[in-house]
């Protein structure tokens, strides 16, 4: 079954005094777009976790946020002592500063290489790396599940579409037959009425190789085929487990095309109305794959 781009997931943890939460967004695109926004001491995640996106999800903009909140002791910067003594010992050597001004403690903490990360990444992908991939796979379940949720809403809307492109189609196949019926009758009847003013007159067989003349050119049989085909496979490759976003569009591209010849060789005015309908769902669904994954 079809399964759609849009979708949402999360997943939530607390262990060791660190909260954990992960949130993963998709909205339709054409490719595998990812965007992964991590803390910095974990940052180092990247690119593990786009291989684990890329491989459960087919394609779309993905976004998945992490956020980590660390409420134990253990999450305070380090002071690099020796590093604001070296600061504090060179203000001190500027003659009269102390006299002038009054020196900020917030300020020197600020300075490069005072305050320091507890932990150097490497020990912090260690200790948080098995929580945020257990997290991520469970919020890649949950936004999998919406998608197949949405999916399935999809796959009735297309196969409402699909619905009236077929009886509108059954309608022209079996007015197709009549066309060139109504044509010799027209055509007989415009000839009699111009021949009959200028006392001529037109064999039968004239007026029949003018009739095959254009049964060959309004022949629409090969286009209702080739239609009804396409409608078959479009409504398989929904139903199929494949990642089918792009066949469907590239199916809707000729379904497009068959109705269009088939409303340029008919010439029928019951037939362009039928093709009107079509066109009109044949659009829709053409909007509509955007959003199959």
């Amino acid at each position: 079954m079809i399964v759609s781009m849009t979708g949402f997931g999360d997943a939530t943890v607390e262990r060791d005094g660190t909260h954990y939460a992960v949130e993963i967004r998709s909205l339709n695109n054409r490719y595998f777009k990812p965007t992964i926004k991590l803390p910095d001491n974990v940052s180092g995640l990247e690119p593990e976790l786009e291989t684990m996106l890329r491989e459960k999800l087919g394609r779309g903009s993905i976004t998945c946020v992490l956020k980590m909140r660390m409420d134990s002791a253990e999450a305070a910067y380090h002071i690099n002592t020796p590093a604001l003594k070296a600061y504090l010992e060179q203000l001190q050597e500027v003659k009269g500063l102390d006299r002038l001004v009054t020196i900020d403690l917030a300020a020197l903490v600020a300075l490069p290489g005072v305050c320091q990360e507890p932990r150097d990444e490497t020990d912090e992908i260690a200790r948080h790396g098995p929580v945020v991939r257990e997290m991520t796979v469970k919020a890649i379940a949950k936004l999998n599940s919406m998608r197949e949720r949405e999916g399935k809403s999809l796959f009735d809307e297309l196969m409402r579409h699909v619905t009236v492109i077929a009886r509108n189609l059954a309608e022209i196949e079996k007015r197709a037959p009549f066309v060139i019926e109504d044509y010799h009758k027209r055509l007989n009847q415009r000839v009699n009425q111009l021949l009959s003013k200028a006392e001529l007159k037109v064999s039968e067989v004239d007026l029949i190789k003018e009739v095959a003349v254009f049964a060959e050119r309004a022949d629409i049989a090969e286009e209702i085929q080739r239609l009804g085909h396409h409608l078959k496979a479009f409504e398989e490759a929904c139903r199929s487990d494949e990642h089918a976003g792009r066949k469907l569009d590239f199916i809707t591209q000729e379904m497009l095309r068959e109705a269009n010849t088939i409303a340029s060789k008919a010439n029928d005015a019951q037939i362009a109305r039928h093709i009107v309908e079509i066109k009109g769902a044949i659009d829709r669904l053409k909007e509509q794959v955007q959003n199959v994954e």
